[in-house]
Order: C-alpha cells, then sequence, then structure tokens
C-alpha cells in the first residue's frame, strides 16, 4: 500500500492523459481505436507477452497481423457486448452482483455473490438471456465488499483504510485512496489514540467511481514519495502511471496481506456494492481482505489502480479483487502522480510521471519494479514516535511499512480486542 513522501518541493509532474475509452487501454488501443467497436472486441496479452485483438471479420485480422499483433476472430463485436452491459445496468440494481467485458471469451461475465437471493439471480438471469446469447451467468463464494474492515495504520472515525499513492496539484502533497474509505472532511491518524495526524479528507467519490484525497497535515507527506512497501524493509520504485490490459500480470501491496499478485482479468467492470455501484473498474484474480482497500496495485514500476473491493480471502478462497484505475482519478481530481528520481538521481526529488506503456513483458516475465533503497521499518517506528514528526514531513503511513510495525501488536489479544471495541460499528 504505500509509500512515504518527499520533504523538499518537487517540481510539478507533466499532466497524465486518461485513455479515452476503458475497452481501449493496453497495447492494442491503437488498433482498437483504428478498427472501431464494430469490428474489435478487446485485447489482451497472451501468455509469450504478445499482444491479442479480438476481431470480426478477415479484414480487421489482417490488418492486425501487418501492425505486429495476433487476431483472434470473435463472433460479438465490442458494439454487442457494451450493449448487453448497458442493458444490465438499466435493470433494478442487485447488491452482491458484478459485471465485466471477458475478452478472451468474447462474452460478458454476471457474477453473484453468497449474499444474492434465488428470487433476484433468476430475475437477473432473465435481464441477462434478453442481452444475447453471449452472457455467463456465474456464482461466486464470499461477498462482494469494500475492503475498509481490519487493523489498519489509516484510522478515522469513518473506519480504517490504507493509503495508496502520493499525489500533487503542484502546491500541497495528498494520499490517493479508496473514496469509499471516509467522506470529506474525515480526519486521520497513525494511532488509534488520535495523537498522530495524518490529514483529511477532502474530496473524492463514491459510489459512482472509488477514489478520494487526504490532505496531508502541513501540506507536506515526508521523504519518499515514489516509493511504495512491499513488506519485509523492502520497498519499490513507482516511476509512472497507466492503464492495464488484460492478461497483464499485477501485484498488490496491502498492510493486512502484503504482497500479492495474480492478472488482471476485465476492464470496466461493474460492481453493485451494497453501499452503491461504481463502474469502471479494474478486475483481477489478485487477492485482497479487509484492511487492504485503497492500497496501490502496480507493474513494473507503474502505478495502475487502489483497491476498491472483492470476494473471498489470501488464505484459502482466492477470489475476485476490483481496482479503481489510477489515470481516471487523477484526471477528475486535477492532481498528478508524486514518482521516485530514477537510480542514481538525487534521492529528494520527484520525477515528473509519465504515461506509460504496460504490457511489454510476458505475463510470467513481469515484476513489481525495481527496488528502492533504504527503507527500514524499526527506522519508521522511531520516527513515527517522534513528536517533531507530527505536521510537515511526519509520514510514512499508510503503506506496509507501518504495518510491518503495527501487526506484532495487533495480533496480541489484547490490542485486538481494544481495536474491536474501539471501531465497533466497523469491524468485520
Amino acid at each position: 500500500m504505500v509509500t512515504r513522501a518527499v520533504a523538499s518541493e518537487p517540481p510539478a509532474p507533466a499532466p497524465v492523459p486518461y485513455a479515452a475509452t476503458e475497452e481501449d487501454a493496453g497495447p492494442g488501443s491503437a488498433l482498437v481505436a483504428r478498427l472501431g467497436t464494430s469490428r474489435t472486441a478487446g485485447s489482451w496479452l497472451g501468455e509469450d507477452g504478445r499482444t491479442v485483438v479480438a476481431v470480426t471479420d478477415a479484414k480487421a485480422a489482417a490488418e492486425v497481423r501487418e501492425a505486429g499483433a495476433d487476431p483472434k476472430t470473435v463472433r460479438h463485436s465490442m458494439r454487442d457486448l457494451k450493449s448487453a452491459t448497458k442493458k444490465l445496468g438499466s435493470a433494478p440494481r442487485v447488491p452482491g452482483t458484478a459485471w465485466a467485458v471477458d475478452y478472451r471469451s468474447n462474452e460478458v461475465v454476471v457474477r453473484g455473490d453468497s449474499t444474492v437471493s434465488a428470487d433476484d439471480w433468476s430475475d437477473l438471469t432473465r435481464v441477462a438471456k434478453g442481452a444475447g446469447g453471449f452472457v455467463r451467468m456465474e456464482r461466486t463464494e464470499g461477498a462482494f465488499t469494500t475492503r475498509i474492515n481490519g487493523a489498519e495504520p489509516l484510522l478515522s472515525t469513518a473506519g480504517r483504510c490504507s493509503a495508496g499513492f502520493n499525489v500533487t496539484d503542484g502546491k500541497r502533497e495528498f494520499i490517493l485512496t479508496a473514496g469509499h474509505c471516509g467522506p470529506d472532511g474525515s480526519v486521520w491518524f497513525a494511532d488509534d489514540g488520535g495523537k498522530k495526524k495524518v490529514g483529511t479528507t477532502v474530496g473524492g467519490s463514491f459510489p459512482g467511481d472509488d477514489y478520494s484525497l487526504i490532505e496531508y497535515d502541513g501540506g507536506r507527506a515526508g521523504e519518499g514519495a515514489g516509493v511504495v512497501s512491499v513488506g519485509n524493509g523492502q520497498g519499490v520504485r513507482i516511476t509512472g502511471v497507466g492503464d492495464p490490459t488484460v492478461g497483464q500480470r499485477v501485484f498488490r501491496s496491502g498492510s493486512t496481506s502484503g504482497l500479492r499478485d495474480g492478472e488482471v482479468t476485465a476492464l470496466n467492470a461493474t460492481v453493485n456494492y451494497p453501499e452503491g455501484t461504481v463502474s469502471g473498474l479494474i478486475e483481477t484474480n489478485v487477492c485482497a481482505e479487509p484492511g487492504d482497500s485503497g492500497g496501490p496495485m502496480f507493474s513494473e514500476g507503474i502505478a495502475l489502480g487502489v483497491t476498491s473491493g472483492g470476494s473471498g480471502d489470501c488464505r484459502q478462497a482466492g477470489g475476485t479483487t476490483f481496482f479503481q484505475p489510477v489515470t481516471k482519478a487523477l484526471a477528475q481530481l486535477k492532481v498528478d502522480l508524486l514518482v521516485a528520481p530514477k537510480a542514481g538521481a538525487g534521492a529528494d526529488t520527484a520525477a515528473p510521471a509519465p504515461s506509460a506503456s504496460t504490457g511489454a513483458a510476458a505475463p510470467d516475465a513481469a515484476s513489481p519494479g525495481s527496488p528502492a533503497a533504504g527503507i527500514d521499518a524499526s527506522t519508521l517506528l522511531s520516527r513515527l514516535a517522534d513528536p517533531r514528526n507530527v505536521g510537515p514531513g511526519m509520514l510514512v503511513i499508510g503503506g506496509s511499512l507501518i504495518a510491518l510495525v503495527a501487526t506484532r501488536w495487533i495480533r496480541a489479544e489484547q490490542d485486538r480486542k481494544a481495536y474491536q471495541r474501539y471501531y465497533s460499528t466497523t469491524w468485520g
């Protein structure tokens, strides 16, 4: 989950454009955009790392081959698939359901969790049949929930959450996290006693989207803005921001379950949480647990998303996890990502955040990114305990670094019960 940030004034990062349509994100985006939604049905990475584009006619297939990608002829176009999702979205909302376009199977997949009644599932199945013969219905274990509960280092009266990435508007610095973590005005602390103030939520969107900004108390984050923690005192440099593609291997860091990896399974997913509907999400098979909400998803050092919610766990069930795309959040909030300097550059400056072409490596060859030196959990603990660090430059909040310290005592039954009493309204 995240980070530490920079004590010195960073240069304003260059703006990062948001992909015009979610289905066009990824390495096949130019081909999909050129051929159009009536002749294509998405793109993804094959096991060898090559781009595959779904096409509906032989001429489109020839153009894809000429461009150096692999075509796959399918029956249904993206226009057909989007028409089906639109019909599903117009039906009465059923909490506990989610749907997304599966590019590789050329289907719309509708999932219903354990909270969906038999009658509601039957009604939704009838809607799906009317949407076309390419809608696949699946029941899933567990429940689709926002992942705010759990023993977390970011604490407020709104609940517990995780920091995502550090961002700036050129004047102030913020934490980008999940929108369901708390409404505007939520005050966040790094301790359950309310003595180490982190900042205040100053904007965001939920439901509909799932992102928010926490303005650092004093306006500055601290040292190491472009580093995300991956546990065991280790960190990864974040050097840019981009959109993922289906089939890409991705990594998620969370203070509850640590560093986990998996694959992007769909884009532009819709989830009907109990609190409301969120659309435009990245669907993955990376596991997550309560407490991981708001934490960062990335690959090859490129920021991709912040954890929204999902089902399952990281012990037995696995499950599906959804992420808010970072690119859209940055564009909507009018902020830029703070990124790490390149290896060998000055440690206290933030480089501009470039847009990135993701998916260059084969999925099994992908890595979180380049390691960041000098991150030590014991140093973190001493800095958090120093009252001089409350305010500007205090924080290394939020990421797994704090969790390395926090989980040592949160696992003690006495402290666990204290947390449970303190957050009895949100304890899962």
